[in-house]
């Protein structure tokens, strides 16, 4: 069994896999992640890089009702992948693995930690939407969220 901080890091490459596809930083990520699996491996790193199109394809074609359990069945594999793959490592090897997927991430992972797929908005902070005159503003919520009563008019 892996150690807390290897078992984070590989919960983070799955979670890294899943929101890259279908984003401009997939094909960067990809390569990256197929090469890093592949450990040098010509062959797998091209096995490698047909599960990440097969992952890539089944989340783009999710149906929106299925779309969750989707996403979270894909970090799950890729993440056990990761584990599975530092568990097969001898101890000098599994360091400098997670050295290098920890650099990979850094370079093919959004810095402010948010991306949106093919029709999303991400945002990175604050983010106010308001609906008026008996119109309906909406969203879809990856965390939590404040809902303030409206602001009632000045009579004045």
């Amino acid at each position: 069994m892996l150690e807390q901080a290897l078992a984070a890091l590989a919960a983070a490459g799955g979670a890294a896999v899943v929101q890259a596809a279908g984003t401009d930083a997939w094909a960067g990520l990809r390569q990256a992640m197929a090469r890093w699996v592949g450990r040098g491996h010509v062959q797998r790193e091209r096995t490698e890089l047909e599960r990440l199109d097969r992952t890539a394809g089944e989340l783009e074609v999710a149906e929106a009702a299925e779309a969750e359990r989707v996403r979270v069945r894909q970090e799950a594999a890729w993440q056990a992948r990761i584990e599975a793959l530092l568990e097969s490592l001898d101890d000098i090897e599994r360091i400098r693995a997670a050295e290098e997927l920890r650099a990979l991430l850094a370079q093919h992972t959004s810095r402010g930690g948010v991306s949106a797929g093919s029709g999303g908005l991400a945002v990175g902070g604050n983010m106010e939407v308001h609906a008026e005159q008996g119109s309906i503003a909406a969203g879809l919520l990856h965390g939590g969220a404040h809902v303030s009563p409206p602001q009632v008019p000045d009579p004045s």
